[in-house]
């Protein structure tokens, strides 16, 4: 297959900005799960069950609507998901009580899949040298949309009812689709002769024979975990050591601008240094963030450090493992990005069921341990695993 020459800045702007969009539906309940446990009369921890509910939905979307970006063109194929996802919010705004709304966060995280097929069209449309870079700056836009949706909600829900929230973003979503339309590139490749069931059979082969793939799917695994840790049971905190509302966990998101800002400076690290150093420094910096939460966590200053560090582990980890995942077989990167996505979710969702579980037995130090184990394995796979030097032997 014919490597690209070049993807215009406009091409890359607009899938950041399509990415950030979308991926923010995943992350409006975390900021407001106190204001619908209230709502439906539910408890912390059944709460939290709905917030796993929507990164199991997205694992599932991962694993099954994915991989048809291989087959089908992804210029149509995220548009119609992006359909869906607009049904699933209107649901949500909709919901009577706790179990339409169970559902409804469910087919959120399955139709919100489109990011994940835009980041591997971002990676097929740019040439090699500059892929990592390229996938830093749509990631930029995808970790913009994170931070920015638990504002969006965390602000919003401490003034209006927070249904609404689903209801606007259903609105923006649908403002995004005509321009979508009308300015994504269409994609060179087409309809591809394969088929579905042929596709999704070939994914634990595509495991088991790449071992990059198995430590970026680790180490993606347990880093986002890390950071659902602490980002699922923040407004638990902040209501029990600072007597604060959902609007300053919202504010509190808006600190991982620090993230998005080095994502493009962690590509150009990724491209020209080595992936296995900016992987290890994400073990690093989210690690040390878990210490400052540990120890003076009861600071505010040392919340708002930590949060800083934090958010720059998980965007290190996730420039470097989509620019691992992407440098592999292009004409399966949709396959390869499936599989590494559902372990990243999938790690999510873990991490937010376990952190809301510890915070009902042992509160912010329960929360911590769950932290610093999922940390050790992130650490064991790293040095036994052992990421590539480079990208381009």
């Amino acid at each position: 297959m014919k490597e690209p020459q070049s993807i215009s800045r406009k091409t890359v702007l607009l899938m950041a900005i399509t990415t950030g969009i979308i991926v923010a539906n995943l992350n409006f309940i975390q900021p407001i799960e106190g204001l619908i446990a209230n709502d439906f009369h539910l408890s912390k921890a059944i709460v939290g069950v709905l917030a796993m509910l929507t990164q199991m939905g997205y694992a599932v979307g991962l694993l099954l609507i994915v991989p048809l970006g291989d087959i089908f063109d992804r210029y149509h194929l995220i548009q119609f998901m992006m359909v869906l996802s607009i049904i699933s919010l209107l649901i949500a705004f909709m919901s009577p009580n706790a179990m339409i709304f169970a559902i409804a966060t469910t087919l959120i995280g399955i139709t919100s899949v489109a990011p994940q097929i835009i980041i591997p069209y971002a990676g097929f449309l740019a040439p090699a040298m500059q892929r990592g870079k390229v996938l830093g700056t749509v990631l930029s836009g995808l970790l913009t949309g994170i931070l920015l949706s638990r504002s969006f909600s965390g602000l919003l829900g401490s003034v209006i009812n927070w249904q609404y929230i689903y209801l606007i973003a259903a609105v923006m979503d649908l403002i995004l689709l005509l321009i979508v339309h009308q300015a994504m590139p269409r994609d060179p490749r087409g309809h591809q002769n394969l088929s579905y069931a042929n596709v999704i059979k070939s994914l634990p082969r595509l495991f088991t024979t790449q071992r990059r793939l198995r430590g970026s799917s680790l180490n993606g695994f347990t880093m986002f975990a890390v950071s659902n840790v602490m980002w699922s049971t923040i407004a638990f905190y902040l209501a029990d050591q600072y007597h604060l509302g959902s609007n300053v966990a919202g504010l509190l998101g808006l600190l991982g601008i620090a993230g998005v800002l080095a994502a493009p400076y962690i590509g150009n690290l990724v491209d020209h240094r080595s992936p296995r150093l900016t992987i290890g420094l994400s073990v690093f910096f989210s690690g040390l963030a878990f210490l400052l939460f540990w120890l003076i966590g009861h600071w505010m200053i040392g919340l708002i450090i930590g949060i800083i560090l934090l958010d720059l582990g998980t965007q290190f980890s996730q420039v470097s493992n989509q620019a691992i995942v992407q440098s592999l077989n292009r004409k399966e990167s949709s396959r390869n990005n499936s599989i590494f996505m559902f372990s990243y979710f999938l790690g999510g969702s873990l991490g937010t069921l376990s952190a809301t579980r510890a915070w009902s037995i042992a509160k912010w130090n329960g929360v911590c341990l769950v932290a610093v184990v999922f940390l050790v394995i992130a650490l064991l796979g790293h040095l036994i695993l052992k990421e590539p030097e480079t990208l381009h032997d």
